[in-house]
């Protein structure tokens, strides 16, 4: 029976994470510096399983290889393209940069990394790093040596609501106090720039920088990328367009009754971020909490909402098709 695929996800500890993903999303985390749920999945560092109906104990990452006609994939060597995560930024991120397809694949064998960020909440004052002011490249590389942060970093306040497009080559990190929904590519690469100079008490020592590659893929100069973001309505379903974008496309739902909903891609990812809902999908109706994550593959044409929330959703692009 078709059906929707209903996540578990995977929580990773960071140095710089806390308690939010359990707080606000009732997440099991497993300690209390908890940086990162990775809600949708199929990277072999965070594989996340299905609960549900026939598929219930596989990895979207078995299901994508074993099981390619749920999201219409015509390549079963390449990877799960989209990854969706919840950051919680309870203490400031490492300054960091991420590669595009060529590089991550010539250094890492990976994917690149493009990403976004949805903020969820947002504590008075917070701010994330995004971009920097050299103008020209060896500025830049001169300003890294120099640890010259003040004059290089760009930081920009933020609130709940707030999006932000992440192009592969963006210097940037979350700030202190910044809880985000980050939709990118399905890749674990990173290039960290700055670190604050902590130490990580697990270790007792500071965290590697990665500075040769960080100068090879930063963008400069940085010309910030603001999608136009566009409404439109179905029935009580208000959806905001939060950018369309080679890899992915995120688009927000606002549910305030009920909706019926046809597929615009071969599959769609979703996160109930606030509020709870109900899915009915042929006739069989799935109850969905706050923090709840879930796909419908390429058989699931149509769908019903119910209830009063929120959720992120994407598709991908036509480079992730």
């Amino acid at each position: 029976m078709t059906e929707p695929l209903i996540l578990k996800p995977a929580l990773h500890e960071k140095i710089w994470g806390g308690t939010a993903l359990r707080d606000v999303y009732d997440f099991d985390i497993p300690s209390e510096s908890t940086g990162e749920a990775w809600v949708i999945s199929g990277h072999s560092n965070g594989p996340v399983t299905v609960t549900n109906g026939k598929h219930a104990g596989k990895t979207v990452a078995e299901l994508w290889h074993d099981e390619p006609t749920l999201f219409a994939n015509q390549d079963v060597d390449r990877p799960f393209p989209l990854l969706v995560k919840i950051l919680d930024a309870h203490r400031d991120l490492s300054v960091q940069v991420h590669p595009d397809d060529k590089y991550a694949n010539e250094h890492a064998g990976e994917l690149g990394k493009t990403e976004s960020w949805y903020i969820l909440s947002a504590e008075p004052g917070a701010t994330i790093y995004y971009g920097h002011t050299a103008q020209d490249k060896q500025t830049f590389d001169q300003e890294v040596d120099d640890a010259d942060w003040d004059n290089l970093l760009q930081k920009v306040p933020v609130k709940a609501g707030d999006f932000f497009y992440v192009p592969a080559g963006t210097l940037h990190a979350l700030g202190e106090g910044v809880l985000t929904l980050e939709t990118q590519q399905s890749s674990d690469v990173t290039y960290r720039v700055y670190d604050f100079d902590r130490v990580d008490a697990k270790t007792g020592a500071k965290r590697d920088l990665h500075l040769a590659d960080a100068k090879n893929v930063t963008t400069v100069p940085f010309i910030p990328n603001k999608p136009t973001q566009k409404v439109s309505h179905i029935e009580d379903l208000t959806l905001t367009e939060l950018v369309t974008a080679p890899y992915f496309n995120v688009v927000k739902w606002q549910i305030a009754g009920r909706a019926t909903v046809d597929a615009t891609a071969p599959y769609t990812l979703a996160t109930v971020v606030d509020g709870d809902v109900e899915l009915t999908v042929f006739g069989v109706t799935y109850h969905l909490a706050k923090g709840t994550s879930f796909i419908l593959p390429n058989d699931v044409e149509t769908w019903k909402l119910n209830g009063h929330a929120t959720l992120i959703t994407s598709t991908p692009g036509p480079k992730s098709l």
